[in-house]
């Protein structure tokens, strides 16, 4: 496939969200998009249920399954490389929870196609359902990113609403987490060496059908260890990092 053409498709981790899924993959298909479903090892439940779905959108929608949960993270990067493997240039990820705003993928993938070099990126607008918790630690993170990319250019670390140019992206992806730290690790690394970030804001809710992977001293573990390889990364960095501010990059 000639590398100037736009060829997006969608990629949804799920794991165990047999309930809130089929109302996901509903809206989304109205986006008209490719989409591919990546089951990270789910219940036997939710297997059946994303079967279901590919057997009933047999032409927009494709499954890939993955034996054994490897986490958010390595689920991503499955479906990120089939997606280059199958001659797609750009993958929107969306989460399977249904806290993504789905009427903004339109709006994203216009972005994506303005700017294909870039990595368009979520920030997140939230109402009154997220858990305090979660806004509150959100916050301690984003210093880590400022921190570890002497920039602000990253509004929001976190947000799995994205279009990663898949070219470049999947060069990144064997250095990243397979589990909650792979969102912020993937887009420091891609400011690193591509630096071209798009942020846009998006409306999140927390979430469809109430179910949370996130561990907490399992998943805050592995964010703190991604921090500290991110901060020797940064160290060594720091003069190209320093001079890209000089020339306003």
């Amino acid at each position: 496939m000639p590398e100037n053409i736009f060829n997006p498709a969608i990629v949804i981790p799920v794991y165990n969200h047999e309930h809130a899924i089929g109302t996901i993959v509903a809206q989304v298909m109205a986006s008209g998009l490719p989409i591919l479903l990546v089951d990270d090892g789910s219940d036997i439940p939710c297997q059946q249920t994303l079967i279901a779905l590919a057997e009933q959108f047999p032409h927009q929608l494709s499954l890939l399954r993955l034996e054994v949960n490897g986490g958010k993270g390595a689920a991503v990067k499955a479906g990120l490389r089939w997606l280059l493997d199958n001659g797609y240039s750009h993958g929107l990820q969306i989460d399977a929870d249904g806290q993504h705003d789905v009427a903004d993928i339109t709006r994203f993938i216009q972005a994506a196609e303005s700017e294909p070099d870039s990595l368009i990126t979520g920030y997140p607008q939230y109402d009154e359902s997220v858990p305090k918790i979660r806004l509150y630690s959100r916050y301690l993170t984003h210093i880590w990113i400022w921190i570890n990319t002497l920039s602000f250019s990253i509004k929001d670390s976190m947000c799995g609403f994205r279009v990663y140019p898949l070219q470049q992206t999947v060069t990144l992806l064997s250095h990243c987490g397979n589990r909650m730290d792979f969102d912020p690790e993937v887009i420091v690394r891609w400011l690193w060496r591509y630096q071209k970030v798009t942020n846009l804001p998006t409306k999140v809710h927390y979430p469809l059908d109430g179910v949370s992977h996130f561990l907490l001293w399992k998943d805050n573990g592995l964010i703190t260890l991604m921090h500290t390889r991110l901060f020797f990364g940064m160290l060594w960095r720091m003069p190209c990092l320093l001079w890209r501010k000089r020339d306003g990059q």
